[in-house]
C-alpha cells in the first residue's frame, strides 16, 4: 500500500519518467537489502576456533583436614604427676617443658646407686693396695672390678630413669589430647599426652578410583579450597602402592603448606581438593552445546563451517561431562571452526571426517 501511494505521488509531481525509474531502482534495492539482512540475522550462528589441546581432566574429592602424624608421650617410670604446662589446643616450642613427676623418690635412687659405685670403686683401690703386699688374690680384684661395672650400670638406669620423669617437647607442636591431671599415678604403658607437630604436618586424605590414579604423580601440585579461606596450593605426598581391599579405590595424601591458614584450628574441616591431571591425548574441547546429535555409530555430530559455507561432520567421541564435548585430535590436527550456537536454525550438509 505504502509503494503504491509513493507510486501515484511520484507520478504526480515527477516532471521527467527518467527521474521516476531511477527514484523506484533505488527504493527496491534498499528494501532488498534490508530484507537480506533481516535473514542473514534470523539465520545467524556463532563460531568457535578450537584447535587441538592435550585432554585436562579435572578430579574434585572432599576430604577432611587432619594430622599425617601424631606422637604419644607417655613416662619411662612410674610416679605421680606433678606438674603439667600444658592443655589440650596448646600450643609449645621444642625442648619446652611439658610435663613431669614426683622425682623425690627417683632421685633418691640414684643418689644410693652413686653412693654404691663410689664404694665399688674404694673397694677396688683396698684390694689393689692389699695384692701388692700379697695379702690379696687376683680372684678378689676381678669380683671388684665386675662390681665396679654392675653399680656403675645401675647408676646409669637410676640417672635415666629420673631424666625421663620429665617430658620434654619434641618439636614444634599442638597439643592434640591430655589423658591425664595433676596427682594420678602414671606407669610407663600410659599415654599422657598425644602431640602433633605444626610445620609439614597437615594432609587432607581423598580417595581416587583405578582410572583416576594413572592421572597423578608424587609431588604433583593440586588446589585446595577451604571454607573461610578460599583456595590454597597443596602437594601430593603419598600415593598407596595397592587399592584399598573394602572400597577398592586408593586413598591418596595431600599435604598442605604451613602458613596463617593452615593452623591447627583448621583440622577437622572439610577440604575440597582440585586436581588438574594432564594427558599425552590430544583432543578437540567444544562446549556441550555445540553437539548436535549422536550418530549410530556413536560419534558426534557437530556443524563447523568450511569455505564460508556451515555443514556437518562427525568425529569420534573422547569423553563427555556435563560442560564439556572432547572429540579425539593429534598434536598436529588441523583447528576447527565450529559453529557453537545456532546451528539448529541451519540446513546443514553432513561429510565424513
Amino acid at each position: 500500500m505504502k509503494i503504491s501511494l509513493l507510486f501515484k505521488y511520484s507520478l504526480r509531481h515527477s516532471a521527467k519518467p527518467k527521474s521516476t525509474l531511477l527514484y523506484f531502482t533505488s527504493l527496491w534495492y534498499f528494501f532488498s537489502v534490508v530484507s537480506s539482512a533481516q535473514n542473514m540475522m534470523s539465520e545467524g550462528y556463532q563460531l568457535s576456533q578450537i584447535a587441538p589441546e592435550p585432554y585436562t581432566q579435572v578430579i574434585e574429592r572432599s576430604g577432611k583436614v587432619n594430622f599425617k602424624r601424631t606422637v604419644k608421650l607417655s613416662f619411662k617410670t612410674a610416679g605421680f604427676l606433678m606438674e603439667l604446662n600444658v592443655d589440650e589446643g596448646d600450643t609449645f616450642t621444642a625442648k619446652q617443658l611439658l610435663a613431669a613427676l614426683d622425682t623425690e623418690e627417683l632421685i633418691a635412687e640414684k643418689n644410693a646407686a652413686y653412693a654404691r659405685l663410689l664404694q665399688a670403686k674404694r673397694n677396688v683401690n683396698r684390694i689393689e693396695t692389699l695384692l701388692a703386699r700379697s695379702l690379696s688374690s687376683q680372684r678378689e680384684l676381678d669380683d671388684a672390678l665386675t662390681a665396679v661395672d654392675t653399680t656403675r650400670a645401675a647408676y646409669r638406669i637410676a640417672y635415666y630413669n629420673a631424666d625421663k620423669a620429665q617430658v620434654f617437647a619434641p618439636f614444634d607442636g599442638v597439643v592434640v589430647a591430655r589423658n591425664t591431671d595433676l596427682g594420678e599415678l602414671q606407669s610407663p604403658n600410659k599415654v599422657a599426652l598425644q602431640v602433633a607437630a605444626l610445620n609439614d604436618n597437615l594432609i587432607v586424605r581423598v580417595a581416587l578410583t583405578g582410572e583416576e590414579i594413572s592421572f597423578v604423580h608424587l609431588n604433583q601440585k593440586v588446589k585446595v579450597h577451604l571454607a573461610h579461606f578460599g583456595l590454597i596450593d597443596g602437594q601430593i605426598s603419598k600415593i598407596p602402592a595397592m587399592a584399598d581391599n573394602h572400597s577398592h579405590l586408593f586413598n591418596i595424601e595431600v599435604l598442605l603448606p604451613a602458613s596463617s591458614f593452615t593452623r591447627p584450628l583448621i583440622v577437622g574441616q572439610l577440604a575440597q581438593i582440585l586436581i588438574y591431571a594432564q594427558s599425552q591425548d590430544f583432543v578437540y574441547r567444544l562446549p556441550i552445546a555445540a553437539l548436535n546429535a549422536v550418530d549410530k555409530n556413536g560419534q558426534a555430530l557437530i556443524a563447523v563451517e568450511q569455505q564460508n559455507k556451515p555443514m556437518q561432520q562427525s568425529h569420534a567421541i573422547y569423553k563427555i561431562d556435563n560442560e564439556y564435548l572432547y572429540l579425539q585430535a593429534h598434536e598436529n590436527s588441523p583447528s576447527l571452526a565450529v559453529i557453537t550456537q545456532g546451528w539448529n536454525k541451519l540446513s546443514l550438509n553432513s561429510t565424513e571426517q
